[in-house]
């Protein structure tokens, strides 16, 4: 019997969140703590076997309660549809004809999810993977991200961007800039894997009772930029312009410069995004320990650079907010 595994890891922004979504520019890294992983092999009939987030029975209304506060009304199975769906389209595209061969397909994750680390992403990124890998199709790696946004924009109506899932796609650390007439004239942005010994020593913070799915965050300001908002505009733009900073901060080992314009990225998404005061806290609790920041994503995780001499305060000040600290292997 033919079987098949794949995993995407977790995402966490480093600079540049969120102009991907504005035709902007990012730096993004993936780390290996955390995961999604599908496994597709030949079964008589189509299958799609639910994951652990799709549980229907809970042992009390609370239970339910934080379930839909952290991961919406849907688990992860109309995802792993969707992926289906597009991995479908993509080989129909491209006159790639797939074997008359039904799976199942399965999956799981250990992404803790709506708090930014790109927890769907890393769902449907993992199950394309794994089909390709069953039927032998290659999706080139600039052409895998919109595969899988579209899985989850356009069959989901989900409001997300590229950059989770070029993260994903390339894994390490990538830079990448989502340029209107770059995207036009290629089909996608331009990505470029950097060398990930370029990091100086990072941490991700996150506090998964703060979970907030990234569509919801996104939506109101989505609506401004259509609309020509000025503020909305300016600040994407210097958020792009912060990456290709970040970039040549990394290259030149120049440390503090990172750790400052992370901080303005920081307070550029403050000044147009409505923050919610649990990730407030956790901002002003690392800052209070000598720690720069910035949003891993769009949810209740924090990229943070910390103090070398101050490690133990900041595990101090965000231990007693809940939250946990990991230091992240990319």
């Amino acid at each position: 019997m033919r079987l098949v595994r794949a995993q995407a890891n977790a995402r966490a922004a480093l600079v540049g969140n969120p102009s991907d979504g504005y035709g902007g520019r990012t730096i993004s890294f993936t780390f290996r703590q955390f995961a999604a992983r599908a496994t597709v092999y030949e079964w008589p009939r189509l299958e799609i076997v639910p994951g652990r987030e799709d549980q229907v029975s809970f042992a009390s209304l609370d239970e339910l309660v934080d379930e839909v506060r952290g991961n919406g009304y849907y688990g992860g199975l109309r995802v792993v549809t969707a992926a289906m769906v597009r991995f479908a389209d993509w080989c129909a595209a491209n006159g790639v004809e797939l074997e008359p061969r039904n799976v199942s397909v399965r999956y799981e994750t250990d992404i803790p999810r709506g708090v930014g680390l790109g927890g769907s992403s890393a769902i449907a990124t993992a199950v394309v993977r794994a089909l390709c890998g069953f039927h032998g199709v290659r999706i080139p790696p600039e052409q895998l991200p919109s595969v899988v946004l579209a899985a989850e924009t356009e069959e989901l109506g989900i409001a997300a961007g590229l950059q989770d899932r070029v993260a994903q796609a390339y894994e390490g650390l990538t830079y990448m800039d989502f340029d209107p007439a770059l995207v036009a004239e290629r089909g996608h942005g331009r990505y470029e894997r950097l060398d990930p010994t370029l990091l100086p020593p990072l941490r991700v913070a996150f506090l998964a009772a703060a979970a907030q799915p990234s569509h919801e965050a996104h939506r109101a300001v989505r609506d401004r930029f259509r609309a020509g908002d000025e503020a909305v505009t300016a600040a994407m733009s210097e958020i792009a312009a912060l990456a290709t900073e970040a970039r040549e901060a990394l290259e030149a080992g120049e440390r503090g410069r990172l750790g400052e314009l992370m901080d303005r990225n920081l307070d550029l998404r403050a000044s147009v995004f409505e923050l919610d005061p649990r990730h407030l806290a956790m901002v002003d609790a690392a800052r209070a320990a000598g720690a720069h920041c910035n949003y891993a994503g769009s949810g209740g995780a924090l990229v943070l650079l910390p103090d070398p001499a101050r490690g133990a305060e900041l595990e101090g000040e965000l231990g007693t907010l809940g939250c946990a600290l990991i230091e992240p292997t990319v």
